[in-house]
C-alpha cells in the first residue's frame, strides 16, 4: 500500500513539474521574439545577404567570392560528394594534377607541412598527402 502511495505521490510531481516546464517554454502573446530569426552561433559571421549565396565561400577572414575556375573533370567512376573534415580522400585525387597552389587569393592559409590544398570539384580540400585524410574543407569556393 504504501509504494502505491509513493509511486503516485511521485507521478503525481513529476506531471506538475512537466506541466510547469511546459509553460515555461511557450512564448508568450507579448514577445516579440514569436516571429524573431533564429540566433547564430557567435563563431560565423553573417553573410552579407544574411544566407550564404552560391557564389561565396567562408573562410578565416570572412565571406569572399567564389571564383570561376577552369573546368573540372572527375576521373572515371567518381562523381560530386561533400567531404568532411576526418574522412580519407581516395588516393587518385592526391595526386599533382589536383594540387591548388594559388590559395593566397583566396584567403586561405599556407598549408602545413605535409598537407596540400586539393581542388575537388567546386571544393578546396586540406589534405594529408601521406594518408589522404582531410583537415579542412572550403565548400564553394569555384563555380
Amino acid at each position: 500500500m504504501r509504494r502505491s502511495w509513493y509511486a503516485a505521490a511521485a507521478v503525481g510531481l513529476l506531471s506538475a513539474s512537466m506541466a510547469s516546464w511546459a509553460q515555461e517554454q511557450r512564448p508568450s502573446p507579448a514577445s516579440p521574439a514569436v516571429n524573431a530569426p533564429a540566433t547564430r552561433s557567435p563563431g560565423r559571421p553573417r553573410p552579407p545577404s544574411g544566407r550564404p549565396s552560391a557564389r561565396r565561400f567562408l573562410t578565416q577572414a570572412g565571406w569572399r567570392p567564389s571564383i570561376r575556375g577552369p573546368l573540372f573533370a572527375y576521373p572515371p567512376g567518381y562523381g560530386y560528394r561533400r567531404w568532411r573534415t576526418g574522412e580519407f580522400l581516395p588516393p587518385i585525387f592526391v595526386a599533382s594534377s589536383y594540387y591548388y597552389d594559388d590559395y593566397a587569393p583566396l584567403g586561405l592559409a599556407r598549408p602545413p607541412v605535409g598537407y596540400r590544398w586539393i581542388r575537388y570539384g567546386p571544393d578546396l580540400l586540406l589534405v594529408d598527402v601521406n594518408s589522404g585524410r582531410i583537415g579542412d574543407v572550403v565548400d564553394g569556393v569555384f563555380y
